[in-house]
């Protein structure tokens, strides 16, 4: 199964936080919000994740660099 994510806004009620990082990968606790996700979707059986970006692409293309995560293929 595939699923997409969408994880292109702004986070402008989040800021300050938000200016450094997009907001679905602010952490919570030890992992981030989109680190949570995609374990819970891995967990489900999703085998392929789609991030639908647009605000610090190159951040989420950085963190998930063409690889698989925990057996779940990311594609940005």
């Amino acid at each position: 199964m595939k699923a997409v994510i969408l994880a292109g806004g702004l986070g402008k009620r989040l800021r300050p936080f938000t200016k450094s990082v997009p907001k679905p990968m602010l952490p919570v606790g030890e992992k981030s919000v989109l680190e949570i996700q995609i374990e819970r979707l891995n967990q489900a059986g999703f085998k392929e994740i789609i991030l639908a970006t647009n605000y610090k692409t190159e951040m989420f293309k950085a963190h998930f660099k063409d690889k698989e995560y925990k057996g779940t293929k990311i594609t940005i």
